[in-house]
């Protein structure tokens, strides 16, 4: 349900981009979703609210941070590099989480959560590249690869890459609070703080947030409403029960959703390259999850 919601991003933010930058986007997209939120967060979860302690609340403060910065960074380095080199880098999250898991969640990474992640991570790749590189009787062509490492091109690359270690603290910081706190009341704290820092950056950037056509702010609450609260806290609940390292690899499975809603919604027939792509990251959930499956199996297996 997470990877179909948050498919649909893409497509709302396709739309939105017609008249509003995507820095916008992004600070009306986490400020729509905290205040839908506030009135549920206040009738139900008052008392856990009261009851976070310190630590939790810095490290929640903390996540919305990350959660910030991955929008900021990822979006703003579209403008400096090209699509497929920014959604190639994001696409390394596995990684960083894979990398950082065992150091501060101390929580291992299984041989086959491990394949899963490496062969989801390929097909990512592969549907990243596949709008700008071909497959035909020469071989596997692709743009000049030099490209990665000159000029403005290069700090959009930095950009993405830090966009990917960001959206890792998130996970791995959301792993680790889920146990304790509800998704609400997490959630609640991390999409607001995130909105917050959004919101300044914006203005630090000199854009403005309000007057666009009506139908923009629709795109707006559509963003807010599915992709957000119901795809990225459907991974937020997920980090409650599964390692950060799964739900980092479910992740991978937007573009797989994105690519089908496209071809319905906006007439994008997928290429061969971005099929296979697509099955590769499909076989790799797969893998990784019957691995996680077996794990808790296994837990609560009467001893």
């Amino acid at each position: 349900m997470g990877i179909l919601a948050v498919s649909t991003a893409s497509i709302f933010i396709r739309y939105a981009q017609e008249t509003a930058p995507s820095l916008v986007i992004a600070a009306w997209r986490l400020g729509l979703a905290t205040l839908v939120l506030l009135p549920i967060v206040i009738h139900s979860r008052r008392k856990e609210l009261a009851s976070i302690s310190k630590n939790e609340l810095i490290f929640a403060t903390l996540s919305g941070i990350f959660l910030a910065l991955h929008f900021a960074t990822w979006i703003s380095s579209l403008q400096y590099t090209t699509v497929a080199s920014s959604v190639v880098l994001v696409s390394t999250v596995p990684l960083w989480v894979a990398f950082f898991s065992p150091f501060t969640i101390k929580e291992p990474i299984s041989k086959a959560v491990l394949a899963g992640m490496l062969l989801a991570l390929l097909g990512g790749i592969i549907v990243a590249l596949s709008d700008t590189c071909s497959f035909g009787s020469e071989g596997f062509l692709c743009p000049n690869t030099g490209e990665f490492l000159r000029g403005e091109a290069f700090f959009g690359d930095l950009l993405a890459l830090t966009g990917a270690i960001a959206a890792a603290g998130y996970l791995l910081i959301g792993r680790k609070l889920r146990v304790r706190l509800s998704t609400l009341s997490y959630i609640f704290i991390v999409y607001g703080f995130a909105a917050v820092v959004l919101f300044l950056v914006m203005l630090a950037a000199g854009l403005d947030a309000f007057g666009y056509p009506p139908m923009t702010y629709i795109w707006f609450l559509a963003l807010a409403l599915i992709p957000q609260l119901l795809g990225h806290s459907s991974y937020n609940w997920a980090l409650g029960f599964l390692s950060a390292a799964f739900v980092s690899i479910v992740l991978l499975g937007e573009p797989v959703g994105s690519t089908i809603l496209a071809y319905f919604l906006l007439q994008e027939t997928p290429t061969p390259l971005k099929i296979v792509g697509a099955i590769l990251i499909l076989l790799g959930i797969y893998l990784a999850s019957a691995s996680e499956a077996k794990k808790k199996n296994k837990i609560m297996k009467p001893q």
